[in-house]
């Protein structure tokens, strides 16, 4: 007999690329399916390839969530925080599958990244975890990354710094994004093809736009059109933000490292900058022996179909190494690969992913199907 899987949340950005992945791969149909909404209760569901999918469901209905063997969310944190332990508190005893970072740091969930844990997602089932959670999505991209390393325990200590997408914020803000850059282009639309006119003029006009904050300025009145933020989440009041320190935390958790004392250590620094879908991160690793670079490209490229290895010279690094390449795919490039000054057992690398797919709905997707065989 099929599953009943509860999808909620399934139009905004993450579920529907999760959605539309799983209409791609045909996941859809290999369980029974019922959507469930927070704002449009009885209204029509989806119709997906000429199928009609029923009526929407009340998302706060507990006694009809009851119902199903999987509740698959990507609703957010409030809602998770609203109806998960009120669910649990009725009795029920189906998965949970969850995109938000709210049950992260519950010792009863797992993140799930089966290309990285696999094992101890199986295990973990077995002994009757029930709740499987995404993981942030830099922390995700990363362990895909370097996903070799990580099997053979060679890492230590990672320093990183992240270049996030504005995706990784919502919907609302590619949108603006997008509005951001129309406005700058507007204020100086005139002067570009004027010839006599001074380049350091229509920088001057951009850069007063932007200092205005006039019609700009989507994160908290801060431009992100040429322009970066050095600081994502919420202030954890120790000089890190909230996303900075989930870097160390949840690699621990995936790796199923968190009560050993030989954790890695993870240190991040996590930059807002104008790219639409992807996320880049630059890595500082400390290795645990020295190696050469050939051996590190072997190990990297050989522990998962899905990590690209771009060749460190600069015609390879600017045509192949970037945002635009990787979008709306499932590879994970990394490239710049090189020792570092600091030691033999130091290297460099950058990496980039899609923050959408790796970074939020692909784990999520392949947790059902294993969920699902069960």
């Amino acid at each position: 007999m099929k599953k009943k899987v509860g999808f909620v949340g399934w139009r905004g950005l993450v579920g529907s690329v999760l959605l539309e992945r799983m209409i791609l791969k045909d996941d859809i149909y290999k369980f029974n399916i019922k959507f469930f909404t927070t704002s449009q209760v009885g209204h029509n569901g989806p119709k997906i390839n000429n199928k009609k999918f029923g009526i929407l469901e009340n998302a706060y209905d507990l006694q009809k969530l009851t119902e199903m063997d999987i509740i698959l969310t990507c609703q957010g944190s409030k809602y998770t925080e609203k109806v998960y332990f009120n669910l649990r508190k009725l009795g029920w005893k189906g998965f949970w599958v969850d995109a938000s970072s709210h049950l992260r740091v519950n010792d009863n969930s797992i993140i799930v990244l089966d290309p990285i844990n696999y094992n101890f997602i199986m295990k973990s089932i077995e002994g009757g975890c029930k709740t499987f959670v995404g993981g942030n999505c830099t922390v995700s991209l990363m362990l895909m990354a370097l996903g070799g390393l990580f099997s053979k325990n060679l890492i230590k200590k990672i320093f990183v710094s992240t270049y996030q997408a504005v995706s990784g914020a919502g919907s609302y803000y590619i949108k603006n994004l997008l509005l951001e850059m129309g406005i700058l282009h507007k204020s100086v639309k005139n002067d570009l093809y004027k010839n006599n006119i001074s380049i350091l003029k229509i920088e001057n006009i951009i850069s007063s736009l932007l200092k205005s904050k006039k019609n700009v300025g989507i994160f908290n009145n801060i431009p992100i059109a040429g322009n970066l933020i050095p600081w994502i989440d919420s202030d954890n009041l120790d000089g890190n933000s909230k996303e900075e320190i989930k870097g160390e935390f949840e690699t621990n958790k995936i790796l199923n490292l968190n009560k050993l004392k030989h954790k890695i250590i993870v240190d991040s620094l996590c930059v807002r900058v104008s790219t639409f879908r992807c996320h880049s991160q630059s890595l500082l690793i400390k290795l645990n022996k020295n190696m050469n670079i050939s051996e590190i490209k072997d190990i990297l490229m050989n522990h998962n179909k899905w990590v690209k290895i771009i060749q460190n010279d600069k015609l390879n690094t600017i045509t192949n190494l970037t945002p635009a390449m990787v979008s709306r795919t499932l590879n994970i490039l990394v490239g710049r690969i090189r020792k570092s000054n600091f030691g033999n057992k130091y290297i460099n690398l950058f990496s980039i992913g899609d923050q959408l797919l790796w970074g939020a709905s692909e784990p999520l997707r392949r947790m059902i199907k294993i969920l699902i065989k069960l």
